[in-house]
């Protein structure tokens, strides 16, 4: 528990830091191509590795930047990561990644907004190319198609359309991964970015779950998983389990009960993800005395994990003012999480438009 809420307090005066920074544009210029992926790595396992080593045998001579999140350690799903950003970085550098770049906060925000956040981050790159993992079903070729013509593909409740040329291309919904195309492809085509053959599909490999994995070392059944991650995954992860490192589902339980406990109606309502009847139904409910109670209180809403979302919020109170404001300055700095040698460093900020560059190590010498 001591170690999360250091980690929650020092990232956010990371994030106050950055909210506080100006983006400086840089007029360095490269011809070298940058392949830009991005993925939790929550833990890298052998579906990750696939994708790249697939962008990599594609690409030989290109950067190889995996985009990391991120600040607060909570995951898309709104749960804490498995491991620290550091160490899954550590692992990505060690199968191949030449760069690795810290991501936005996702758990504490919706999918629309950290995906205008990631897709800013690929701009701020200079990216050449983006590997992307696809889950082979009916009517995915066709979306994949337009996407890699630059269409305005965007997802929508229970169908996907293409704005370019106003067709609905699938109805109904899609599983995770190939969702997140979608919602790319409509980020990227918000802010300007020309993203026509940028994209290199990766079908996934099966026999490997994320999901199983993170289950098996809750359960302390790690051994029947060992096949599905590369050599240093394991390596790491057994090293974390030894030394007690591993904050999978770990929260500060006291820090989300006092804000829901103490906070103002219009302090609630206030926060990113709330509206009025969230905030309405927690201040009618309370006080509580655990996590179930609260969550229990929590309204359903438009996604899965919008619960565990929630919880986030409740643990990092952010409003949702200074989150539309952290969204239009992203990325106001790039921090560097690992990197394979100095001359991929070196390479890497000779390529990006942003001058505003730092080590991660550097960033906590003061803590």
């Amino acid at each position: 528990m001591a170690q999360v809420s250091n980690i929650l307090k020092r990232d956010m005066d990371l994030f106050l830091n950055d909210l506080g920074s100006e983006c400086k544009v840089s007029n360095t210029s490269s011809d070298i191509n940058l392949v830009a992926d991005f993925t939790e790595y929550n833990p890298l396992h052998n579906g990750h590795f696939h994708c790249m080593k697939t962008a990599k045998h594609h690409f030989p001579e290109a950067l190889f930047v995996a985009i990391v999140p991120g600040l607060f350690e909570r995951s898309g799903r709104g749960i804490p990561y498995i491991l620290p950003r550091e160490l899954r970085a550590e692992i990505a550098i060690s199968v191949g990644a030449d760069i690795v770049v810290e991501g936005p906060p996702m758990g504490i925000m919706g999918s629309g907004q950290y995906s205008l956040c990631l897709c800013k981050m690929f701009k701020a790159l200079n990216t050449s190319y983006i590997p992307r993992g696809y889950k082979k079903v009916d009517g995915i070729d066709e979306i994949l198609k337009r996407v890699n013509l630059g269409h305005h593909v965007a997802p929508k409740p229970y169908k996907i359309v293409d704005k370019t040329t106003g067709e609905i291309i699938l109805k109904g919904k899609l599983e995770e991964d190939n969702y997140v195309i979608t919602s790319f492809a409509n980020s990227l085509s918000k802010i300007g970015f020309d993203f026509k053959d940028k994209f290199l599909f990766v079908e996934r490999i099966g026999g490997v779950s994320g999901t199983l994995i993170r289950q098996s070392i809750l359960e302390d059944n790690f051994n029947d998983v060992l096949d599905m991650m590369p050599s240093k995954t394991v390596e790491v992860l057994k090293d974390a389990i030894r030394n007690d490192d591993i904050i999978y589902g770990i929260r500060d339980t006291d820090s989300i009960l006092n804000t829901a406990n103490n906070y103002s109606y219009s302090q609630l309502a206030n926060l990113n993800l709330f509206n009025d009847n969230l905030a309405k139904n927690i201040i009618d409910n309370r006080p509580f005395v655990n996590l179930d109670d609260l969550r229990e209180s929590i309204l359903h809403g438009f996604s899965t994990h919008f619960k565990e979302r929630i919880l986030s919020i409740l643990e990092i109170p952010i409003e949702k003012n200074k989150i539309s404001e952290y969204i239009d300055r992203y990325p106001s700095n790039i921090r560097i999480l690992g990197y394979k040698n100095k001359e991929c460093l070196e390479t890497f900020k000779q390529k990006i438009n942003n001058e505003n560059i730092s080590l991660f190590n550097d960033c906590l010498k003061d803590y």
